[in-house]
């Protein structure tokens, strides 16, 4: 087989806009859930966040989310606050290979009423919606962040907030810090101090802001980063929607680049990527 390689026909400038975050667009669409008056925009086009858009919207009692990992998470979490609901959450073949006990087990203290219909520990889960007033409870700190997440997330819905105790070495700092940056954004109050995490019962009311725009891939600009810094100097790309105070640790990408010449500015939530000058092989 043969490979060819051509010369590139990049533009001096371009602006493109990259679609929204994965991680963040399933955290809000489920806040958006909860809290109606939110109004999201640049949500991810994944499947995993369609999967979770259709599901949320569904009425059905059988709940299908093929193979999206992150959406029978935070699913489980949702619908088990859902007071007077019973539905039958389940997936693809390879999702009910995937284990949930973990969280099904930290929500069951909690109050819910989850149990599994084939496997235990295994999806497809029947939840029994039902209003949950305990607060507190411990899950190891090495767990996925999702399960961690899908907790706190639901968390100032609950009668009494939430208590949530990580025991052991954190791992997933950045994805939790993420969920709790959402949750400040629209005014639930949290609290995360040494290996406890606070969030403050919120009820279902009126958000601090209503018009939230998810953040764009991160990992998505990593390809526009290797671009521009094989690119010639001066040439820049503009892509949205970018923050400065981005809560994806893939933002590191515009500290990273700097080694390869490329300097990146912030304006009006884009970012500009700039060919800024000539890095030799030996760096």
């Amino acid at each position: 087989m043969n490979l060819h390689l051509n010369k590139s026909t990049i533009k001096s400038h371009s602006e493109l806009q990259i679609t929204g975050s994965k991680s963040e667009s399933n955290r809000l669409l489920l806040l958006q859930a909860l809290f109606p008056d939110i109004e999201i925009k640049n949500v991810s086009n994944s499947d995993d966040s369609q999967l979770m858009t259709k599901a949320l919207a569904s009425k059905s009692e059988v709940i299908d989310i093929h193979h999206a990992g992150t959406a029978m998470r935070f699913l489980t979490a949702f619908f088990a606050t859902q007071d007077g609901r019973t539905l039958e959450l389940t997936g693809s073949k390879r999702m009910k290979e995937r284990p949930i006990k973990i969280l099904v087990d930290a929500l069951n203290q909690l109050g819910a009423e989850i149990s599994y219909k084939e496997k235990d520990g295994f999806p497809p889960l029947i939840i029994k919606g039902k209003k949950i007033t305990k607060n507190q409870v411990a899950l190891e700190a090495n767990v996925s962040s999702q399960y961690i997440s899908a907790l706190l997330l639901i968390a100032s819905t609950l009668e009494n907030g939430l208590e949530l105790t990580l025991k052991g070495k954190i791992t997933s700092v950045p994805y939790i810090n993420m969920t709790l940056g959402l949750l400040n954004a629209i005014g639930v109050e949290t609290v995360f101090e040494n290996n406890t995490i606070f969030v403050l019962a919120n009820g279902r009311q009126p958000t601090v802001k209503s018009h939230l725009t998810v953040e764009s891939d991160w990992s998505s600009a990593s390809y526009y980063y290797s671009i521009i810094a094989l690119s010639n100097v001066g040439t820049t790309v503009t892509l949205s929607a970018y923050k400065k105070d981005s809560l994806q640790g893939d933002a590191a990408l515009s500290n990273i680049y700097k080694s390869f010449g490329v300097y990146t500015t912030f304006d009006n939530h884009s970012v500009t990527l700039c060919k800024s000058k000539v890095v030799s092989p030996g760096g």
